[in-house]
């Protein structure tokens, strides 16, 4: 008999787990595809065209995943237990907890590569050549578990969990990621609050994601605040089980963090030397809403900048930008590490902003000296030009020829002087959505 049950709490913290868990019955391949809304709506076959996430390396830090689940065999690394203290990574076999099915869920909806002839059954994944490298958490403190993923060759880290603890471990870990290249993907939670996102997604340097329904609409319980950058699917979605070769239907933001993670693959493997902030960058540019929203400011609270969209981050020319990009201001923004591949401009677009304000300024206090030191050279130049003709002018002297006594000698340009442009606009402020269409049109 299919039930439903509420993720439990994993030890002291929250695990932001697909609160919706469903045993999903036996289905044909044809019904378990049409059941996987979300690839449709993020045009997955078109997507395969150019990019399958090849030769990418995704960390997913959670309860751990079912390697040899007959839909992700194969794509699934020799990881990490923080729980046992081994190489291991698989779920307890005894354990068939719902909870426990949680990272096994997250590969599947990242890496999933299906089964059968043709790959026709079984669950696909966003990107089904990409690796995972499981890593189980301990619980508690994140630092541990990043470190692990950066030093073992993640490009990504995919993290569909919130804790209400940040600790000052786990933020040096995440600009340990970011000084190694590695982005960090998170979930927003799934209690429905406001401007209350745990960690890490609440961490400075992390790509927090909310959730959509399958119209685009944020879904009801998903958290919102300023740290959400992107949306994704969120509901009824298809994912492999625990133990065996079993499928489940799950909603949560857990779903959405494992898309974003699986668009961010294919950016990698598509282009391989964008930094954590260029990716996201790509993302955030071609981001989409629905009709419904299509006047919202953005970044939205709940939507971010909008729902992700692979095509176009995929084919759109889009300039790479600044290494950190859209992620908010990173502890790394003050100092002179860089990421050890790409762009070595270490601002954030806040502090990009900032210096171009304090640039403005000093050229704009520039400027109005230059004016003030031309206006006193002309006065000088027009007094004594009107006492020369005074005194030329006088009985019994020539009048000074008009071709010099009576020109006026132009005022000198201050060659430092610069027209004082506007206030540069945040490239990633935006007051209406760049796409409008959900789901986008192939």
């Amino acid at each position: 008999m299919a039930f439903t049950r509420t993720m439990r709490a994993l030890g002291v913290t929250a695990l932001t787990g697909a609160l919706a868990l469903t045993m999903a019955p036996a289905a044909s391949a044809d019904q378990t595809r049409r059941d996987q809304w979300a690839l449709d709506a993020l045009q997955a076959e078109s997507v395969w065209k150019i990019s399958k996430g090849k030769g990418v390396t995704i960390a997913v830090i959670d309860t751990g995943v079912n390697a040899e689940h007959q839909d992700l065999k194969g794509n699934v690394l020799k990881g990490r237990d923080f729980v046992d203290g081994d190489d291991d990574a698989s779920p307890e076999a005894s354990d068939t907890s719902l909870s426990t099915n949680h990272g096994t869920e997250m590969a599947s909806i990242i890496a999933g590569h299906g089964h059968g002839v043709g790959a026709t059954d079984g669950v696909m994944g966003l990107a089904p050549e990409a690796k995972i490298l499981p890593i189980r958490w301990g619980g508690g403190s994140l630092a541990n578990e990043i470190r692990y993923a950066v030093d073992h060759g993640a490009s990504i880290i995919s993290m569909s969990l919130t804790v209400s603890q940040g600790y000052s471990e786990d933020r040096a870990a995440v600009d340990y990621a970011l000084e190694h290249n590695v982005l960090l993907v998170a979930a927003s939670g799934n209690e429905g609050t406001s401007d209350q996102i745990g960690y890490p997604g609440k961490f400075p340097g992390v790509l927090t994601v909310g959730g959509v329904d399958k119209t685009g609409t944020i879904w009801s319980d998903s958290n919102s605040g300023p740290e959400v950058l992107l949306s994704a699917p969120a509901t009824d979605i298809v994912s492999a089980g625990w133990p065996g070769n079993k499928l489940r239907i799950g909603t949560g933001t857990s779903t959405s963090t494992a898309f974003t993670s699986a668009a961010a693959a294919l950016i990698k493997a598509k282009f391989p030397n964008l930094t954590p902030g260029q990716i996201a960058n790509r993302l955030v540019k071609t981001a989409t809403l629905p009709e419904s929203v299509k006047e919202i400011s953005l970044p939205d609270k709940r939507y971010g900048f909008g729902i992700i969209n692979p095509l176009r981050a995929l084919t759109k020319e889009i300039p790479a930008g600044s290494a950190y990009g859209p992620l908010r201001g990173t502890g790394l923004n003050n100092s002179s590490a860089t990421p050890s591949v790409g762009s070595t401009d270490s601002n954030s677009v806040v502090e990009d902003a900032k210096d171009s304000s304090k640039r403005m300024l000093f050229f704009a206090s520039l400027g109005v000296l230059g004016l003030v030191v031309i206006g006193l050279i002309v006065f000088l130049l027009v007094k004594l030009s009107r006492r020369r003709k005074n005194n030329n002018s006088r009985p019994g002297k020539p009048t000074a020829h008009p071709q010099y006594g009576q020109q006026r000698f132009p005022p000198q340009q201050n060659p430092y002087q610069q027209p004082v442009s506007p206030q540069q606009q945040n490239p990633y402020q935006q007051s209406t959505p760049p796409q409008s269409q959900w789901p986008p049109q192939q």
